[in-house]
């Protein structure tokens, strides 16, 4: 049995390391099932190894000289026997494919989403064929130069700004066009992360519009990035969301820059400056369901940051013992972003109270 050289099925997905609790765990998904499960670095380290290129004698000497132990024929049948009743070894059986999307539009006329494209993914892969000369990075880099000034000039202009924000609220017509705006911009949001997705190897899922009345939003479901191996392909699929908001942002930035002090436009653009760039920065603050978050979860390695923080701080108070067993590593992660999550909490509650008082005084 030792000679046999078996091999996963082609395009089983295997996740860098993530940090969940007090364990490292490796995510593995069957893409034409869309099974899912964890494994530990021991399993991680074998499944990875399963190419057809190495025998099972020479994949378990690397794990004797790796973990101390070496592996004889009933732990091989074992974990052989458990791939193939999850369908995941090369030549078995097929495994049953996913379901389809789901219903086009499930919910009720309060709370619902409603599927807009057939095959969201096709549709990414149209769009990202369209813009790839603008997805070089030289051209990101340069664009992403041109929305830092952008927001160093706003955030010299914050008073006034703020100014014109009070001004629009007391108008509805204006303030409806800055809000449809501001709704289209959510709608690029989705879309940018679709199609940074596709440029890095990811795929999507759906594309459709998600409502809690009176809210009604875009959503576009980006799957199987998560997988991939480099971190930045993942922090890039995560703000990219937040950049696309602020490239809308420029065109009217060029126009506010153009008109006349006093010119009754210049007030509606200045306040569509302002909140979209809060809609923008403020989906990059690390707390869910925010793009931040996402990023930080990527930046880390670790999965379900926020609540492995809440239930550290939870067992820290009632139980000293079972929390100092956690690795250091994972005591400091969730205890600095359990307390400065809190603490971040506040300010923003703080820094919203004080600049709507400033919007609504007179000038």
């Amino acid at each position: 049995m030792l000679e046999h050289r078996p091999a996963l099925r082609p395009g089983i997905l295997l996740s860098p390391p993530l940090l969940n609790g007090p364990a490292v765990v490796h995510l593995v998904k069957d893409p034409v099932s869309g099974a899912s499960f964890e494994i530990g670095p021991k399993e991680y380290f074998l499944l990875s190894r399963l190419d057809g290129s190495r025998s099972l004698a020479e994949i378990g000497e690397a794990y004797g000289a790796a973990f101390g132990r070496r592996l004889g024929e009933r732990n091989w049948q074992q974990l052989l026997g458990l791939l193939g009743s999850r369908r995941l070894l090369a030549g078995g059986p097929a495994p049953e494919p996913a379901a389809g999307p789901g219903p086009q539009r499930t919910g009720t006329l309060l709370r619902g989403t409603l599927r807009l494209v057939a095959d969201a993914d096709a549709t990414t892969a149209r769009l990202h064929r369209l813009l790839r000369p603008v997805l070089r990075p030289v051209v990101l880099g340069a664009l992403l130069l041109v929305c830092l000034a952008m927001e160093g000039v706003l955030a010299a202009s914050a008073g006034e700004l703020l100014r014109d924000l009070g001004w629009l609220l007391s108008r509805p017509v204006p303030l409806l066009a800055v809000a449809t705006l501001l709704w289209l911009s959510t709608a690029l949001h989705e879309f940018a992360h679709g199609i940074a997705a596709r440029h890095v190897g990811g795929t999507v899922g759906e594309i459709g519009l998600r409502w809690r009345l009176p809210v009604v939003i875009m959503y576009c479901t980006v799957d199987n990035y998560r997988y991939l191996a480099r971190r930045r392909q993942q922090l890039a699929v995560a703000g990219a969301g937040a950049f696309a908001n602020l490239l809308f942002l420029l065109p009217f930035l060029g126009w506010w820059a153009a008109l006349p002090a006093g010119d009754p436009t210049g007030r509606v653009l200045g306040a569509l400056l302002l909140l979209g760039s809060a809609q923008a920065l403020v989906n990059l603050v690390p707390l869910p369901p925010l793009d931040g978050y996402t990023l930080l979860g990527h930046a880390l390695r670790v999965t379900r940051l926020a609540p492995a923080s809440s239930l550290y701080l939870r067992l820290r108070l009632r139980d000293r013992a079972a929390a100092a067993a956690y690795p250091g590593r994972a005591r400091r992660l969730y205890l600095a972003y359990g307390l400065g999550s809190a603490a971040l909490v506040l300010l923003l509650a703080g820094a919203a109270v004080t600049g709507l008082v400033l919007a609504v005084q007179p000038p």
